[in-house]
């Protein structure tokens, strides 16, 4: 009768279990993978995919002809050096720039200002808070056709109550005028984000320990002191992620622009969105819209990428 030793023994049945727990980490792998696999694939369809083909389009002869019969020759820098000699492309510069950081600054300061009111304690501010959001959450087609009613010449709203008030003496032509139509899509777009803007920024506030008011209160610091020296730092991390999704955000918009003036009258509010939407969809310049595209998503790759860095900076002087 063969006896086997327990040293023996444990030697045998030691591969055995870590051959079981690899079978079990790749099972549990799999499982994981299977809940990723339906989202990565909608990312990548979606996503992925559109953006290396715009790339590719950026560099080839793509027109009306070339997408009927699939010849599309590669082009270089061509698709890049028409676009930046154009000059309805390099006023759209100047239109994209003004349109956002206009937007931007207003829709921040109304937005901090409603922050901090909602942040305080009065009757029914919660109703008031919900209010303000639904301009947020209209979708911005019925908000755009709202606004192009409100703008118009003769039948507006807004003229209506400027010569009621007598403000102004002779109805404003906002969506026909080259000098006034990009206030059109400014002043419609700011009323958009400042719910966006004001939600976030609540939260940040809301993040800010109430010690911190409680002990400034204690120190004799009124109001505007605990607003300087307290909310105002403690907002700098709030302020800067949103001041950076708005930019990306309103640099690209595109729909609300295109309901009001359709990047009219002579091209007063030709964004750089538009821009690419006409070369591509009205001129079938297919390689220049995506060159448009791709210039823009270079830009706000950079924005991003200097966000990065002064959080990155701002977390290091922090520790």
């Amino acid at each position: 009768m063969a006896f086997t030793s327990p040293q023996v023994a444990t030697l045998e049945t030691a591969p055995s279990k870590t051959a079981e727990k690899k079978q079990k980490k790749i099972r549990v792998n799999w499982s994981i993978y299977t809940f990723i696999l339906p989202a990565a694939l909608f990312l990548g369809i979606f996503s992925i995919y559109p953006i290396l083909m715009t790339f590719v389009l950026s560099f080839e002869q793509v027109d009306l002809g070339g997408i009927i019969s699939g010849d599309t020759p590669f082009a270089g820098l061509q698709n890049y050096q028409q676009v930046l000699s154009d000059p309805v492309f390099q006023r759209g510069v100047g239109i994209s720039l003004i349109f956002t950081i206009a937007s931007v600054t207003f829709q921040y300061l109304f937005g901090f200002l409603l922050a901090l009111l909602f942040n305080q304690r009065f009757p029914l501010h919660k109703l008031f808070r919900g209010l303000v959001m639904i301009g947020w959450v209209l979708p911005i087609v019925v908000n755009s056709t709202i606004f192009k009613w409100m703008l118009q010449q003769d039948t507006g709203i807004i003229n209506y109550a400027l010569l009621s008030l007598h403000i102004t003496q002779q109805p404003i032509p906002w969506l026909t005028d080259p000098k006034v139509a990009l206030l059109s899509p400014i002043i419609a777009n700011i009323w958009l984000g400042i719910p966006f803007y004001m939600a976030l920024l609540l939260a940040g506030l809301q993040s800010i320990s109430p010690q911190l008011y409680e002990a400034a209160r204690v120190d004799g610091a009124n109001g505007l002191q605990r607003l300087r020296y307290i909310t105002v730092p403690l907002m700098r991390s709030p302020s800067l992620i949103v001041l950076v999704l708005g930019i990306i955000y309103t640099l690209n918009v595109f729909d609300l622009i295109y309901i009001l003036t359709n990047g009219g009258p002579a091209n007063a509010t030709n964004v750089l969105p538009i821009y690419a939407y006409q070369q591509a969809f009205s001129y079938f310049n297919l390689g220049n819209g995506a060159a448009v595209t791709v210039l823009m998503f270079v830009f706000l790759l950079v924005v991003s990428t200097g966000y990065l860095f002064l959080i990155r900076r701002e977390g290091s002087s922090a520790a």
